[in-house]
């Protein structure tokens, strides 16, 4: 009798295991399909003065267009970000909170301090000569007080209710090296380093850098080839990531950024090794007409990334650059190459650039998936 009983309660413990295991089994699979959407986003730029009306009927027309998410740049303002949210989720549609992170063009208190600003190898500060453009005041990345400021205000975007994250941009050095294609623009040649557009020589950072390495980049012979130079400003723009990743999941958002197309490529232009960062995805902007490229680039700068993502948890979401697409097929070219390649969404710049035909294009690919 003692011995039918322990086998009525082996059988008993062999069905719940056998229970558990295909739920385990259901799970998983069930993981692997919800890991398995593909997402569409956009960048937009808000701007206060717009109806909150207006506001509905463009997030309406995303998300009848096959868009599933916004990434919303409100120049760092909180309350205007508060007052977006809940019109972009009623339409259906996730919100993150764009922010231009080092590159802080007229933020007026950075301004009170131009002690904060990126010092290029000629000893020019980008707080009164700023590289290329205008809007170029680059924040140095090392110094204590700058960097706090960048995360304070990552920190009052990360508090605001209903977002899915905080999404850095410019979130690096300035460009040592344009898009090919820019340079006529600037009538530039980039064949080399030009200390016109390399940073950040301030007195922080080689204090920083000497101290830990026993140099100084200012008298080095050659600091293109200085790799420990380079990695202790690779390292800095990661220490700001990594600092700003445990403020959003601190506030339960997560982290993300939009970056140059692929790490390797990204290291070399503007100092940006995105593929080593705490984040929990990318956006890498992979405007292949910047580069003079192909629509199949699209592809390959993904795969790139992708490979070099490989057993980390950080997703991609490939960025298309709209103006530079020839056509809606060539749009859709870019989404399914995106795809193919690794990436788990795509986003496009920007919402303006977005035409009816390619909403109708996007939703027909997404119908198609």
């Amino acid at each position: 009798m003692v011995k039918l009983l322990q086998n009525k309660s082996f059988f008993k413990l062999s069905a719940i295991a056998f229970l558990a295991l295909t739920l385990s089994f259901f799970s998983c699979d069930h993981k692997t399909q919800m890991d398995g959407k593909f997402d569409f986003g956009v960048w937009i730029t808000a701007d206060a003065k717009r109806s909150n009306e207006d506001y509905s009927k463009e997030f309406k027309k995303y998300k009848d267009g096959g868009i599933d998410e916004v990434l919303i740049n409100t120049q760092t303002d909180p309350k205007l970000l508060a007052r977006l949210v809940p019109l972009a989720k009623k339409e259906g549609l996730k919100v993150h909170a764009w922010i231009m992170a080092m590159n802080r063009p007229n933020d007026s208190v950075a301004l009170k301090h131009p002690d904060w600003y990126q010092v290029s190898k000629e000893g020019k500060s980008c707080f009164d000569n700023r590289p290329y453009v205008d809007y170029y005041q680059w924040l140095c990345p090392t110094k204590k007080e700058s960097r706090e400021h960048v995360l304070g205000l990552v920190e009052g975007l990360a508090k605001v209710d209903g977002i899915e994250s905080v999404h850095l941009d410019y979130i690096r050095f300035p460009d040592i090296f344009l898009p090919i294609s820019l340079l006529p623009k600037y009538n530039l040649v980039q064949d080399k380093e030009l200390p016109q557009f390399d940073f950040c020589y301030c007195d922080a950072c080689v204090s920083k850098f000497e101290k830990e390495h026993h140099k100084n980049p200012k008298t080095s012979h050659n600091t293109s080839i200085d790799m420990e130079w380079k990695n202790f400003r690779l390292n800095a723009v990661k220490a700001v990531v990594d600092d700003a990743y445990k403020i959003a999941h601190k506030h339960h958002v997560k982290l993300t950024a939009a970056v140059f197309p692929y790490p390797e490529m990204a290291d070399h232009m503007v100092r940006q090794r995105w593929d080593k960062w705490n984040i929990d995805e990318v956006y890498p902007m992979i405007y292949h007409s910047f580069y003079d490229e192909e629509i199949d680039w699209v592809g390959y700068a993904t795969k790139q990334g992708a490979a070099d993502l490989e057993g980390k948890d950080t997703k991609i979401n490939t960025g298309i650059y709209i103006p530079g697409l020839k056509s809606d097929a060539e749009l859709k070219e870019a989404i399914l190459l995106a795809k193919k390649n690794g990436a788990k969404g795509v986003s496009f710049f920007d919402g303006n650039a977005l035409s009816d035909s390619n909403l109708k294009t996007i939703k027909e690919v997404k119908a198609s998936l």
